[in-house]
């Protein structure tokens, strides 16, 4: 089919006319009609000849010759292809008011303007004109690029189908229709007889997942729509993954079982098991692709087991952590149920373990609780003896060799309290009230040095420092952290 056809009559001032289509389409190989009717005058006039002529680029080409006396004549190369419709042209006395004219199989080249003339005496000549045109319906296919895709762990992007419209005339528009995620190209090209040839190339990375995908090509030519598929046949190494293991395999469970499935496209014509750092255990069973583990769970089935499928295309792993428990996780409904006993043991030892950790906190406290008391004590200190850092008092001599005190401290308590404190000295300097004076300058010191003595009237007299022999604390005294002594009489009274 092609754009509607036109009618048009020319008619000469003298009442004669040519009746045509303006316009005429068809396919290429097909056969179209072009139309030619001359109307005569009142007296009519007479025909002498009808000539078709295809005027092409400024020229005229004689295609077919009705005439009365010579008889119907088509001129090459249009012999074959064109015919006058109506019988009577060919008659020895012919008829020529219908010289219509049947163009079959017709081509590319045939597409140009057509001219009927009317050779009539005495009116002279009439003519019209049609224009035909042809259009070349494309040749559609879609194709695989390759009839193997496969699936490269580098995911590259390639071509895996090619849409062809060639030698349209008008040019086609191609359109695709997939859920792939992948890209077009096109190409036009144009061809020396008119026609134009349109090329589309989908562009995708072959996956697994774009494996049995389909894709469709949509061409539209001249109002009409077609459309070729395809489904992807890509190739890919194997997927894997184990079942069978539910994360709740414990001691006695029976019929457990690993089973490695693959996808794979082709299928996986190997399968290998093995354990990472260990072996297989004795009572397993091989079967396809499953592991079959007889008998009851023991401990010696726990570990990591690895499946390793293998097809045409490569080998992949897959692994599942086989974790064995005492106790079911969650016991079926129905399954055996645990031994009283094994709950009563449970239950021993959970007891055991809470009491220790209680005693243990509840010593903690107490020492922590015993230590601060006796850090944090605060008594009646009036009573305890006090004796001068450099080992004399005041008031008495200067001994040849003043003992020095064993342990010299200083209580935390306040700052009028802060004077060295000697435990039971034997052979010492006790001072009494009488003998302090209370102005006396060095009762506000906490200790004397060796060099303040020999500048406080002692002359080249040299302290001789000995250490004598620790006494026994009598039993109602009580050593105090900052080195005095206490009497018990005197603390708890």
């Amino acid at each position: 089919c092609g754009p509607a056809d036109h009618n048009e009559m020319l008619f000469s001032g003298d009442g004669q006319s040519v009746q045509m289509d303006s316009i005429k389409s068809g396919f290429v190989g097909s056969q179209v009609e072009l139309r030619c009717i001359f109307v005569n005058s009142n007296p009519p006039v007479k025909i002498s000849q009808v000539t078709w002529q295809k005027f092409l680029n400024g020229t005229k080409q004689n295609v077919a010759i009705a005439n009365p006396s010579l008889g119907v004549s088509v001129l090459p190369p249009f012999k074959e292809r064109v015919t006058f419709k109506q019988a009577a042209v060919r008659h020895r006395t012919p008829s020529l008011e219908d010289t219509t004219i049947m163009f079959s199989n017709l081509r590319l080249s045939d597409e140009a303007a057509y001219i009927c003339e009317y050779t009539t005496f005495p009116a002279g000549n009439r003519e019209n004109m049609v224009n035909l045109t042809v259009f070349a319906r494309p040749q559609t296919r879609m194709t695989l690029t390759t009839p193997t895709i496969v699936a490269r762990p580098q995911k590259r992007k390639m071509t895996v189908a090619t849409c062809l419209s060639a030698n349209g005339k008008p040019q086609s528009v191609i359109k695709w229709d997939t859920r792939l995620k992948g890209e077009a190209t096109f190409q036009e090209t144009q061809n020396a007889n008119g026609t134009v040839t349109v090329r589309s190339n989908y562009v995708v990375v072959p996956s697994r997942e774009t494996h049995k995908q389909k894709l469709t090509c949509i061409v539209t030519y001249n109002n009409e729509r077609i459309t070729d598929s395809v489904v992807l046949n890509v190739q890919y190494e194997p997927e894997v993954k184990i079942e069978g293991f539910d994360g709740n395999w414990y001691l006695d469970r029976q019929d457990v079982s690993l089973t490695c499935n693959a996808d794979a496209n082709p299928p996986v014509t190997v399968y290998q098991w093995k354990v990472l750092n260990g072996s297989l255990p004795s009572t397993v069973e091989i079967l396809n692709n499953s592991l079959i583990f007889k008998g009851a769970v023991t401990y010696e089935l726990a570990g990591t087991y690895v499946c390793a499928a293998t097809n045409g295309i490569g080998t992949r792993t897959g692994l599942v952590q086989v974790n064995v428990t005492e106790f079911p996780n969650n016991p079926p409904p129905g399954g055996p149920e645990i031994p009283q006993e094994q709950h009563n043991a449970g239950a021993v030892i959970g007891g055991a373990v809470g009491g220790v950790v209680l005693l243990a906190a509840a010593a903690t406290l107490l020492f922590m609780f015993l230590r601060r008391r006796q850090r944090t004590f605060k008594g009646d200190y009036s009573t305890k003896k006090q004796v001068f850092g450099n080992g004399y008092s005041k008031a008495g001599g200067l001994p040849a060799h003043p003992p020095i005190p064993n342990n010299l401290q200083y209580p935390d308590d306040s700052d009028d309290e802060k004077k060295p404190a000697q435990i039971a000295v034997t052979g010492g300097f006790e001072a009494s009230e009488r003998d302090f004076d209370g102005d006396a300058e060095d009762l506000k010191r906490p200790y004397f040095t060796v060099d303040e003595g020999e500048s406080r009237d002692y002359d080249e007299r040299t302290l001789a420092f000995q250490y004598d022999p620790e006494t026994e604390i009598a039993d109602d005294m009580v050593s105090q952290t900052d080195g005095s002594v206490i009497s018990k009489k005197e603390w708890y009274v």
